[in-house]
């Protein structure tokens, strides 16, 4: 059961991710979570770091959607200036945002990726939907009210891998 909890991959940021190593894997397209994934939660734009990586994916034919369970208005805010398709109040770990994803982008489950920094919603949605998955270290260190309901439990799954010795990086 907590296994469903368990990303595929752990990497610190979202500048780990490659498209060379995404490539190699056969990945076509990402899905990714908007906030704390991407940018801090109360960031209303994107940075130029995050600007370049969204070139650097579409230079190598990778297409991204950003799937957030936040309101359109912030989602929209965030991605339109960079003609990022979104989808927002994606419910997740429900499976529908992230299938309607692949089907926006033409692609197939096992053609893509699922990005974020929660197992809650982002690892659990993407596994139970057949995903790969990439846990990222949240960008900024807080986080909204439901958020932080959400860490807590977190911590409880993370520990119970560690003692279980499920986890395969450092934090």
């Amino acid at each position: 059961m907590l296994n469903q909890f368990l990303p595929n991959q752990f990497v610190k940021n979202i500048f780990e991710i490659s498209p060379d190593d995404l490539k190699k894997k056969g990945i076509k397209g990402i899905i990714t979570d908007l906030d704390n994934t991407l940018v801090e939660w109360d960031r209303p734009l994107a940075t130029p770091q995050i600007i370049e990586w969204f070139a650097e994916m579409k230079r190598n034919d990778i297409k991204v959607t950003i799937v957030s369970n936040n309101k359109e208005a912030r989602v929209k805010s965030f991605s339109d200036p960079l003609h990022i398709p979104f989808i927002f109040a994606a419910r997740k770990p429900l499976g529908r945002a992230f299938k309607k994803a692949i089907m926006q982008m033409n692609i197939k489950k096992e053609e893509a990726v699922v990005i974020g920094d929660q197992l809650l919603t982002d690892v659990l949605g993407g596994n139970r939907s057949g995903f790969h998955t990439i846990l990222v270290v949240p960008v900024a260190q807080t986080d909204g009210f439901m958020t932080r309901i959400n860490r807590r439990i977190e911590r409880r799954i993370l520990n119970w891998f560690r003692r279980n010795g499920k986890l395969t990086w450092e934090d």
